[in-house]
């Protein structure tokens, strides 16, 4: 979750200068009714074997949300009990973000990142558990890092499997998002793995961030948030898509334009009380697609919390967020 402070005032001042009109042509649904425990931030959500449902989420040692019916959610603590000793190589307080949360060969995995604002030192480390419950993790350590040397940053990771292999893309700012091969044994990347380019922006900072792939019928759809987050009511965070033939892409938008050339399609955007809409992931319950995504609440002085929507195909296969 990789932020510049810097970027919300620009961004801000930008909207202001837009039209009434243009801001105003288009409107989106509210979030899904959801009760309880409602503050959260960068969520990833899946239903368990158990038929509960977890969220995992950036704040705490990687915040924990329950639920049994995806409407009231309770605080479950976090993930760990204590920071794994090597995440304090990336920040002092040993500060996880944006974590992603998948199944496979048995196990529940959870990806996330640890870093600091404003450096690209960074990296994406891995945990696994039988129950994908708080408590029960077992950290495996690095999967991949970045240093300022590169022109990318080991952060927000999503896990994508396609034509029998699997990938994680990441990234944010910096040269925009990026994909990697990943072992599925180990859950990591290879030494001299290829990084692939998905997207950026041609204007600096290059506020691109917060990836997650999905397959719909013969294409893949990358879901990425824009501009500025982390700042309350003057966030400026929004959801955009691509979609490609192909996991590595290259992905463009609706109208043709590469989303390396600063492409998109607008999904979903700040609304009423729902502002700086982003930090999303997707996540599959019985037959739905769901958008799972943090917005700051402008009637509750822009506290962060779960944004659920589901999402629907349209026939020419864009997603559409209900």
């Amino acid at each position: 979750m990789k932020r510049l402070r810097t970027v919300t005032l620009l961004a801000a001042a930008v909207v202001a200068l837009l039209p009434a009109t243009a801001r105003a042509d288009v409107t989106y649904p509210d979030p899904q009714p959801v009760t309880g425990q409602q503050i959260i931030h960068d969520p990833t959500v899946i239903r368990l074997h158990s038929g509960d449902y977890v969220a995992y989420s950036t704040g705490g040692v990687i915040g924990a949300r329950t639920s049994k019916d995806r409407v009231h959610w309770t605080d479950a603590g976090n993930a760990f009990a204590e920071p794994p000793s090597w995440w304090y190589e990336y920040n002092d307080t040993g500060d996880p973000w944006a974590p992603d949360i998948s199944y496979r060969a048995g196990r529940y995995w959870l990806y996330y990142a640890v870093s600091s604002w404003g450096t690209n030192h960074s990296a994406i480390g891995v945990a696994t558990s039988r129950t994908g419950l708080p408590g029960t993790w077992t950290d495996h350590g690095k999967v991949l890092t970045s240093e300022t040397t590169d022109t990318w940053n080991a952060i927000d990771p999503a896990i994508v499997r396609a034509d029998g292999r699997l990938w994680m893309s990441f990234g944010s700012y910096w040269s925009g998002i990026r994909m990697v091969e990943l072992d599925p044994r180990t859950g990591r990347a290879a030494e001299d793995a290829t990084v692939h380019h998905l997207a950026t922006r041609p204007d600096e900072p290059y506020a691109v961030e917060g990836p997650y792939v999905v397959k719909h019928g013969r294409h893949y759809y990358l879901f990425a948030s824009y501009d500025a987050c982390c700042s309350g009511v003057t966030s400026t965070y929004k959801i955009r898509v691509g979609r490609s033939t192909s996991v590595t892409g290259p992905y463009t938008d609706s109208t043709g334009k590469p989303l390396l050339e600063g492409g998109g399609d607008l999904l979903l955007a700040g609304h009423g009380r729902h502002v700086g809409t982003g930090g999303q992931s997707v996540f599959r319950d019985r037959g739905q697609d769901w958008l799972a995504y943090h917005y700051y609440d402008a009637d509750d002085a822009g506290t962060p919390k779960l944004g659920l929507n589901a999402l629907t195909w349209k026939k020419d296969g864009w997603p559409v967020v209900r």
